[in-house]
């Protein structure tokens, strides 16, 4: 008899909140469904999880047809509802990615979720795009539904990211708490290889762009430009979606000459994906992909409180 707890991976990248679950619960969950719609995410999706298959556009894929499950795991895209709402005040989602999300939880009653998205959804237009989320969360009967921005760093990734987590539970009487930071001491240093190849060292041309743009920039009163770090470090700044144009945000300081871009495997260290996780694409697909996942350990801080309760 399976006694697993069943999960499902929607919006999944390259699985990062699932192998966050499967951490927490010693692998003691089941993924029955996973979609995502990007070839290139779904190639290394599949390099770690060959057994699975995966289903593409969600808003495809009747609600019905979807496995009975017992947690919903989604790190969905943040599209504007500003633009969907216009015409309705605010009192409908649909048009946006949520929407999914919801006709999903609705149609199977799971006894939990898990949202990611970026910081910013907690101020998207004066914080009107989150407490549609909510009410429609509770409308639908999760009422037990709490929001929370978690930073990377304070849960031992040596990274300043951010992110905001939703969890619901069907049950009001469960008392859910976020986990509190771990504090763990860690250094840029524990993510970096020892031995690196020269290809990611930044052209010349590149690196004084970086420094003319910075200058500007604090003339202009602008905080932005590179982000240089070392072994030393205590963290990075946030690696995003776009690291493979230019690698500006993090770029490792080198004794001898330029500095450097992060390598992939860098990047999926910063992100706390194990040493065993196959990156089967070309560097650039591999920024991506790292750059939109989620910080493995704090997921993983999360589920163990989100199990706890099951």
């Amino acid at each position: 008899m399976n006694n697993k707890v069943k999960i499902i991976d929607l919006f999944a990248g390259i699985g990062g909140i699932r192998i966050g679950f499967e951490k927490a619960s010693g692998n003691n969950v089941d993924c029955v469904f996973t979609s995502e719609l990007d070839k290139f995410s779904i190639q290394t999706y599949k390099a770690n999880f060959p057994d699975e298959e995966i289903y593409g556009d969600i808003t495809q894929i009747n609600a019905v047809d979807v496995p009975d499950h017992d947690i919903l795991l989604a790190g969905f895209p943040c599209q504007p509802f500003s633009q969907a709402g216009l015409k309705k005040g605010f009192a409908d989602t649909r048009g946006t990615l949520f929407f999914d999300i919801e006709r999903i939880l609705i149609a199977k009653k799971p006894k939990a979720f898990l949202l990611e998205n970026v910081k910013q959804l907690k101020g998207h237009d004066k914080g009107r795009t989150l407490i549609t989320i909510i009410k429609h969360l509770k409308m639908i009967g999760y009422e037990n539904v709490q929001y929370k921005v978690l930073r990377a760093r304070d849960f031992g990734l040596p990274q300043n990211r951010e992110r905001i987590y939703i969890v619901g539970f069907l049950d009001k009487s469960i008392n859910f708490g976020f986990p509190e930071p771990t504090n763990d001491l860690v250094s840029v240093g524990n993510i970096l290889e020892e031995s690196v190849d020269p290809k990611y060292t930044i052209s010349d041309k590149l690196w004084s762009g970086h420094k003319r743009r910075k200058k500007e920039n604090k003339l202009n009163g602008k905080g932005f430009g590179y982000g240089i770090v070392n072994k030393h470090s205590e963290y990075t700044n946030t690696i995003s979606a776009r690291y493979y144009k230019d690698g500006s945000e993090i770029l490792v300081e080198q004794k001898e000459g330029n500095p450097r871009k992060l390598t992939p495997r860098e990047a999926a260290r910063l992100q706390g994906f194990p040493e065993n996780f196959e990156i089967p694409v070309s560097d650039t697909q591999a920024y991506r992909q790292f750059g939109n996942s989620v910080p493995v350990k704090v997921i993983e801080k999360i589920a163990q409180k989100i199990l706890k309760h099951l």
